[in-house]
């Protein structure tokens, strides 16, 4: 099964798309790096720069209708750059839509609000984020991993890197 993950041409942070992505590998399916633009994409290491990884489509170019569910690494710029593009709220929108799971981690739950996906459901981010969560209508808990089945799809949330581990399992469970 193809897993897509969704960054912004760069601001990703670097350990949130790879963990997953290496987890996703070790469970025998395929990731796939889809961003707004092709060619690579620029990860950061906080604020530093990291490595950079080949986008294997663009959201213009593909659709959730390929993809078995969607991981959504944080990192304070990926998130608030995608949720100022129409094409990649649409493309985390549509997972919702069609029921498909969606794993989201630190700061990435932004691009859910502009989605407008978190209304009645129960999640955890970055804690700066938790006011802009509950106006958005979500419930916010402070948890290493929250799973939430109270919508049309599941929602795997983690709060930092320090929750890689209990994020990776659960999105994993979710994609099963």
């Amino acid at each position: 099964m193809d897993i897509a993950f969704l960054v912004a041409p760069e601001g990703v942070e670097q350990i949130e798309l790879t963990e997953p992505w290496q987890a996703v590998e070790q469970a025998g399916d395929t990731p796939r790096l889809v961003s707004t633009k092709p060619g690579r994409i620029q990860a950061f290491k906080h604020l530093d720069k990291a490595d950079t990884f080949d986008v294997d489509a663009t959201v213009s170019d593909t659709s959730a209708a390929e993809f078995g569910g969607l991981v959504l690494p944080g990192g304070v710029a990926n998130p608030d750059f995608l949720r100022t593009v129409p094409e990649a709220v649409r493309f985390v929108a549509d997972f919702f839509d069609t029921g498909k799971p969606v794993a989201a981690i630190c700061h990435a739950p932004w691009t859910l609000i502009e989605a407008d996906k978190v209304r009645g459901r129960t999640l955890t981010s970055w804690p700066s984020l938790q006011t802009d969560l509950r106006n958005a209508g979500a419930h916010w808990v402070d948890q290493e991993v929250v799973t939430c089945t109270e919508g049309p799809n599941t929602l795997v949330t983690s709060r930092k890197p320090d929750d890689l581990k209990a994020f990776c399992q659960a999105a994993l469970d979710a994609f099963r």
